[in-house]
């Protein structure tokens, strides 16, 4: 891959990004019921004077400077005027549009070839925007040990997981390798396998044995992964390459939408991690964060209980319970 012109960043620089491309269509009717309107869910305010989004961005930012941190969302929520308003107080240069939502593939790749074109040596935090987080100052603590790990093995993607305390259904999974308890100097272990969304008598199992949710909380150095994916999909890599030299000039639009009107959907978790966990074995890490409550507000039944475990007396829809 060729080194393109960059700016004038040090070797392994840490930078975000926030993934709020999506449109949070599990949350659509709990979001009408508890604003009046539509509106996707990261811009919303469950509780509090800040949104979700705002949230990762405030956390983010005990690390990273705001100026490093990337934000990829999607054109139609400019059609939102809580959105835009979220949307416009990023620093100049931060904000990437995509032209529709191909899921998470498509949404993680596109911001990396910005960053690519930044900062070649780039390692990168990656938030989705969906999360609550308790203890912040510990989870980016955790975040920043990931990022040390990468600094000096950058051949490494670093996931953080969180024990799995009943069996989620929705949730992915992270199976650590059995490596005999032992942990690395970093207290991650090596990705064994994953399992996505089981089924309950597998969540069962898989939560009893010891393996963790996956956040889809991701570090790693943007040339690693990108040679990965070029290696795997060099049809993908190429599509997006291609736009690399547009960037930041006036037909930078035209052509990120001609490539968005030829790509299929592609999950990263489903389409992409798990082919580099099975191609590149080894090379996918999980930290385990400890004493950090987490959950990913993408349904109404997490909100219900994350809330409920907190003691919080917020005026709520009637949310489902957990069985």
């Amino acid at each position: 891959m060729a080194m393109p012109e960059h700016e004038n960043h040090p070797n392994g620089s840490l930078w975000g990004l926030v993934l709020a491309a999506g449109d949070g269509s599990r949350l659509e009717e709990y979001v009408r019921e508890l604003k009046g309107r539509a509106l996707p869910k990261q811009y919303v305010n469950v509780i509090g004077r800040r949104s979700m989004l705002e949230h990762t961005f405030d956390r983010a930012e005990r690390l990273i400077p705001a100026s490093r941190i990337l934000i990829i969302v999607s054109e139609d929520h400019f059609a939102h005027t809580e959105a835009r308003r979220q949307i416009a107080s990023r620093p100049a240069g931060t904000v990437i549009v995509q032209p529709e939502n191909k899921e998470t593939g498509p949404g993680i790749l596109l911001p990396l070839m910005h960053l690519y074109k930044r900062c070649p040596e780039a390692i990168v935090a990656v938030f989705p925007s969906d999360h609550f987080i308790l203890e912040e100052d510990r989870f980016m603590d955790h975040v920043e040990l990931a990022a040390e790990a990468v600094a000096r093995t950058p051949e490494r993607i670093m996931l953080l997981g969180t024990d799995a305390q009943w069996p989620e259904t929705e949730y992915g999974y992270v199976v650590p390798a059995d490596g005999g308890g032992q942990f690395s100097l970093w207290g991650a272990r090596k990705v064994a396998h994953f399992a996505e969304k089981p089924a309950l008598e597998e969540a069962r199992r898989l939560a009893g044995a010891g393996a963790l949710w996956n956040t889809m909380i991701m570090v790693f150095k943007v040339t690693t992964l990108l040679r990965m994916i070029e290696t795997l999909f060099p049809e993908l890599h190429l599509r997006f390459s291609s736009i690399l030299d547009v960037l930041g000039r006036s037909t930078e639009r035209d052509k990120v939408k001609e490539l968005y009107r030829g790509l299929e959907p592609l999950n990263f978790s489903k389409g992409i991690l798990e082919r580099v966990l099975a191609e590149f074995p080894g090379s996918v890490y999980v930290l385990p964060m400890l004493d950090v409550l987490w959950s990913d507000w993408g349904a109404p039944h997490r909100i219900g209980n994350a809330l409920e475990a907190l003691g919080v007396n917020a005026p709520l829809p009637a949310l489902p319970q957990l069985a």
